[in-house]
């Protein structure tokens, strides 16, 4: 309370009116939060340990604070994964609190989930009003590849959410001006960086160009800002990639994912221009790398699809973010229309202006880059789409009576419902009601529009059947399935995947096995020679045979690795089962020179690993040589006795 001067009395601040607080706008928010925070959270274990990768570096985080500070895939610093660790500290975190299980590594993304929701919602509605911010928040969370994401273990989550806030943050920037909003726009891409480097660069040409056009002041003044922000950005990342820098090369970890061990290198190629150009040294998709997994039988030209305008709506992709892709283009261009004659300054027009040049430069970079390229890369799509959707629906809705506005809700009602059937060909077992319904649902929602005596809820029940019944089912297929491995898939998996993959491993665990192939290396009787050997694969670390994780675990404080094997993904594995570091020989692709050969033997010879694991065979180049690595494997095999314990040979080292 306050007492006033001049007439001394007290005057009591007038309450705010519960009426305010129960507003069926302020439910709908709760609603939509409560039910994202249940679909991401419900049954999180079904994934085991989602990405083991990931989920092995976060354990190694939580046992040495050097590890975390670096990202090593091993407690022991042997190499680091192949990104920045910043995504990695929060499951670390949570594991050092709650210990090492599944929940503590995927609470922490299903929770950057919610936040990634809730922060797109007030993004949109500042500008656009609730409706239309509780329509881009439900497409977010109901979409098949944000729902895979963000309850997995990948980079990706904690990327999505800092590529909105940079949104956010510009949002308020031209809004108010303040240099502040400009500093936490970069600080945000700056932290984006520092969790999967270049691809937050997808979002900056949206942000620019929006800032110049609609930013306060004069141009010359907005450049500056922006500039400024992008300092901010530079020191947000810069101090971890100047002390990995400076750091002495033999004191810290082996920078994954590279050839030279410089993050510079891993920033510029293997993450950065390579991934545009295919020329990534060392990866699954370089020249002349042989790999013991053929995804689908795809030629080593395009290990990852063709480029074109057409890959985000093959099969793979479509069935991830495809859903509402085309009715976002067209809202696109119906908004930037309306808007077009707008005042340069025009908030309403810098929110569209934001949202689908960040939906355009997306989509064309995952529609032509030559490298490497997973579905589930497409969640950085997400954001934006439902943005451009929930602006785009409110907008023509209330501008119904106009051709232009019933036009575009017209165009997007038939290119969502062609879509879905599209979709739903290629599960034709999944749902087949479905293939019937949203059409049907189409049809009615169309005629709605032309007959305006149509109540208002119905044809809102029927736009939302049509847009979400498939992402929804999707989405509910993707929990109760859940993920495991390296590569997640949305939904149901399609039928040409199953084709491609018939006989190569577990569909329903999502992904590829590698079979494998001639030229097994082996010591003429050996045990297990001539055999074929599978015990975890480049994408999936398997379940490691209990025997053999109790053999690792014996004596295991005596060494400083209690085994080595080829390839992160399956020492992860291995390393999660018993619980003490185990070096992955090659990094991810097990084509990182790390550690050398030298270097292998005096740990080997002073007794620093016991065990080397062989679980695939030994792959020869396009021109007959062994890499580094598989020196290495084949070194054990010709100079230490191997003992078979299921699917597995062992080697022990201290023999």
């Amino acid at each position: 309370m306050t007492v006033t001067a001049e007439a001394s009395t007290v005057v009591v601040p007038q309450a705010v009116p519960r009426k305010v607080w129960l507003s069926p706008q302020r439910w709908a928010l709760v609603a939509l939060l409560v039910g994202t925070a249940a679909l991401y959270l419900w049954d999180l274990d079904r994934s085991g340990w989602a990405n083991a990768f990931y989920s092995a570096a976060a354990q190694a985080g939580a046992l040495s604070w050097k590890a975390f500070l670096f990202g090593s895939s091993d407690a022991a610093n042997s190499i680091t994964v192949d990104k920045p660790p910043l995504s990695l500290w929060l499951p670390s975190l949570a594991i050092r609190l709650f210990g090492l299980s599944t929940w503590s590594i995927l609470v922490p993304q299903a929770l950057i989930g919610v936040g990634s929701v809730a922060l797109l919602w007030d993004a949109v509605r500042r500008p656009f009003g609730k409706t239309a911010a509780l329509i881009a928040g439900t497409v977010l969370a109901l979409t098949p590849v944000a729902v895979t994401i963000f309850r997995f273990n990948n980079p990706d989550a904690l990327l999505v959410l800092l590529m909105i806030a940079a949104v956010w943050a510009l949002l308020r920037a031209v809004d108010d001006g303040r240099l502040r909003w400009m500093l936490l726009c970069g600080g945000a891409l700056g932290l984006g960086y520092l969790t999967k480097q270049l691809e937050v660069a997808l979002v900056m040409p949206a942000l620019a160009c929006t800032y110049l056009l609609a930013g306060p002041r004069s141009l010359a003044r907005r450049a500056g800002e922006l500039l400024i922000g992008l300092g901010a950005a530079m020191v947000a990342a810069g101090w971890w990639v100047l002390l990995v820098q400076l750091w002495p090369a033999d004191k810290r970890p082996w920078i994954g994912g590279t050839q030279t061990n410089s993050i510079l290198e891993l920033t510029l190629r293997y993450n950065g221009i390579g991934r545009l150009n295919g020329d990534e040294p060392g990866s699954t998709g370089s020249p002349g790398f042989t790999s013991p997994i053929h995804l689908g039988g795809r030629t080593s030209a395009h290990p990852w699809g063709q480029p074109g305008i057409a890959r985000l709506f093959e099969p793979e992709q479509i069935g991830g973010i495809g859903w509402l892709l085309p009715a976002a283009l067209v809202f696109a261009v119906a908004l930037l229309v309306w808007r077009g004659r707008a005042p340069r300054r025009d908030q309403q027009r810098a929110a569209v202006v934001v949202s689908v040049l960040w939906l355009l430069t997306t989509a064309l970079v995952f529609s032509f880059m030559a490298g490497i390229f997973h579905p589930y890369y497409t969640v950085a799509l997400a954001p934006s789409i439902a943005a451009v959707i929930g602006i785009g629906v409110a907008v023509c809705w209330n501008a119904r009576e106009t051709r232009w506005a019933k036009g575009a809700l017209a165009s997007a009602v038939v290119l969502t419902a062609a879509t879905s059937v599209v979709v739903l060909r290629h599960v034709p077992d999944y749902y087949p009601w479905l293939r019937w319904v949203v059409p049907v649902g189409a049809v009615l929602l169309l005629v709605g529009l032309v007959v305006a005596a149509i109540p208002t809820p119905v044809v809102i029940a029927v736009a939302a059947l049509v847009a979400l019944a498939g992402p929804a089912a999707y989405s509910s297929t993707t929990v109760l399935r859940g993920n495991v491995g390296a590569m997640p898939i949305a939904g149901p998996v399609p039928r040409v995947v199953t084709a491609m993959t018939k006989g190569v491993g577990p569909v329903e665990r999502a992904q590829v096995s590698s079979a494998t192939g001639p030229g097994f290396l082996l010591p003429a009787g050996s045990p297990g020679a001539g055999t074929h050997l599978v015990g975890c694969t480049l994408l999936d670390s398997g379940v490691p045979d209990r025997q053999l994780v109790d053999v690792l675990q014996a004596n295991a404080q005596q060494y400083t690795w209690v085994a080595a094997t080829v390839g992160s993904v399956c020492a992860a594995g291995y390393q999660l089962a018993s619980g003490y570091p185990v070096m992955p020989v090659g990094g991810f692709n097990g084509t990182d020179p790390s550690p050398a050969p030298d270097a292998f033997l005096r740990l080997a010879l002073s007794k620093r690993i016991h065990y080397f694991i062989v679980t695939n065979p030994i792959h020869e180049d396009r021109w007959g040589h062994l890499d580094t690595n598989a020196l290495i494997q084949q070194w054990v095999q010709r100079n230490f006795t191997a003992m078979r314990i299921g699917r597995v040979l062992i080697y022990d080292l201290t023999a």
